[in-house]
């Protein structure tokens, strides 16, 4: 996941996330207001290069580093990296697409450096022979292309990617994958396929959307000295969440402190073969720090549950003949929200009719923080108008298929293919905070706001896990978290859970249960109280 601590000082500040005109607009201001020279940003890139590479790789002493360079500043970048890495004793080969003649004046500046360092042995044109030397190589660094590409990819920059792909060697990228649209994140005729891109004073929209999230790997930040102000300055409303924002949002745990100190999370979940989805949502509230759970739950359900939960409590419910929430329990219910500091609505409801018509009612009269996920979001498929009802802004959190049953005329393709603007306009437009899961989750506020969550894995791509990341959104609503706070710290550490479960048990045979067992442990990895 990208790592803020190689970006800019670990603050609780927000890091931006931009387009590649708005990066290049800053870099036009810090060269010609600051009065800081290209060279001086190169070299501090390049450095940076060199410094995450040794510190992701070991010390490079006598390993075989093939560095493949472009005539703009990308390949001047490549050029520092390798200066710096053959003087920490690296093997260096450069590899150059273009002349001396056709490079950049700052890109050209750099590569006489090199030469001077290396010798003119350690650059050699492209050529047939590439493949030889990346074959031999420990490492390879894409500094072909930078975040400026816009047309498809061809020719020798085709050949170049094609022979870096296929030589499967651990490979970091400059920036942004050569062949990755710094924008939208597709790819562009041909692309590196990279294990880590390091990319320079803020990341790339690219990074996060689309072939750009498989094609960038672990993404770092490394700071050129771009001025705050010049940062603060751009109009900018999407953010990366990073370990600091999220660690300064969550409750302090004083001395004096008890269980009512951090809320009673209501959970109104189960159906007959579903009750497993309100266990976990509710060992998930616990497990993020709520002081008390309760569950309503079906009556014909509520035994099954109950061996289920220790330490969460339950609530038999009026159900029907199928065992889910009936309507004659509507005051029931009404009374059970009305005594939490926060509920949550959806896992395992089902979609029988009595149930679907229950949650519509509920929905509309939602007078305090709440989540919808799974079955009440079905529940409200051509019926999104009745959330503009909900008197406190509720948090929605869809996988792309129940967004696409939200949205008019939409497929779980089409949301895929524009995830930013789907949730910011979605949350925008009726009014609520919106979660829209998968690779590289965003969270959408009501007032145009959107945050990129770097954490999670593949892994997670299993049964359950929604369940989890509705227990911990409510939990930590209980404890007290506005709405957005709560969405992004929910998913921030959802995902971290999952990272931390996933290097225990691996991805494939990850479970929903591993991300729970993991959730104190993402706490304790933040630093949290």
């Amino acid at each position: 996941r990208p790592s803020p601590s190689a970006g800019r000082p670990a603050t609780a500040t927000t890091m931006k996330i931009v387009t590649a005109a708005q990066m290049q607009s800053l870099d036009h201001r810090t060269i010609h207001e600051a009065g800081v020279p290209g060279t001086t940003l190169m070299e501090r890139a390049g450095s940076g290069v060199a410094a995450v590479i040794e510190q992701q790789f070991g010390p490079l002493r006598d390993k075989t580093v093939t560095i493949l360079c472009g005539k703009g500043n990308n390949g001047g970048d490549g050029f520092v990296a390798a200066r710096l890495l053959h003087k920490r004793r690296g093997h260096v080969r450069v590899v150059m697409m273009a002349p001396l003649a056709d490079l950049s004046p700052d890109a050209a500046t750099m590569y006489r450096q090199f030469v001077r360092a290396a010798g003119k042995t350690a650059v050699k044109p492209f050529s047939s022979s590439v493949h030889t030397l990346l074959a031999g190589s420990d490492l390879v660094v894409d500094a072909l292309l930078g975040t400026g590409l816009s047309a498809p990819i061809a020719g020798r920059y085709a050949e170049a990617i094609d022979a870096i792909n296929r030589a499967q060697r651990p490979t970091v990228a400059i920036d942004i994958p050569s062949g990755i649209h710094a924008d939208s994140g597709a790819v562009l005729g041909h692309a590196i396929h990279a294990n880590i891109t390091i990319t320079f004073g803020l990341p790339k929209l690219g990074l996060f959307q689309q072939q750009g999230i498989d094609h960038a790997g672990r993404i770092e930040v490394v700071d050129i000295g771009i001025p705050d102000a010049y940062v603060d300055a751009l109009d900018v409303r999407t953010t990366l969440l990073t370990e600091s924002v999220v660690r300064a949002t969550l409750p302090t745990r004083r001395l004096s402190s008890h269980k009512g100190t951090f809320g009673h999370a209501g959970i109104v979940a189960g159906s007959v073969g579903k009750s497993g989805a309100a266990a976990m949502a509710a060992k998930a509230a616990l497990r993020v720090g709520t002081g008390l759970v309760t569950v309503a739950v079906p009556a014909g359900v509520n035994d099954v549950l109950e061996a289920k939960l220790l330490e969460a409590m339950t609530v038999p419910m009026p159900d029907t003949k199928a065992r889910t929430f009936a309507r004659a329990g509507l005051d029931r219910l009404q009374a059970f929200i009305a005594a939490r500091t926060a509920v949550a609505i959806g896992p395992g409801l089902s979609t029988h009719p009595e149930t679907v018509e229950l949650v519509q009612t509920l929905v509309r009269q939602l007078d305090r923080p709440a989540v919808l996920d799974a079955d009440a979001l079905n529940a409200l498929a051509g019926r999104a108008a009745l959330l503009t009802e909900c008197k406190v802004p509720p948090i929605l959190t869809p996988h792309p298929g129940e967004m696409a049953r939200l949205e008019t005329d939409a497929t779980a393709q089409s949301i895929n293919a524009d995830r930013l603007g789907t949730a910011t306009r979605f949350a925008r437009e009726r009014g609520v905070f919106l979660v829209l899961k998968g690779a590289r989750s965003i969270i959408a506020s009501p007032d145009g706001r959107a945050a990129i969550c770097p954490t999670g894995n593949p892994g997670m791509a299993t049964a359950g896990t929604g369940d989890v990341l509705t227990g911990m959104t409510v939990g930590l609503l209980a404890q007290g978290l506005a709405p957005w706070e709560a969405a992004c710290a929910a998913t921030y550490l959802h995902g971290l859970a999952g990272d931390l479960a996933a290097a225990v048990v691996g991805q494939a045979g990850l479970i929903a249960g591993d991300v729970i067992e993991q959730i104190p442990h993402a706490l304790t990895t933040i630093g949290s109280a």
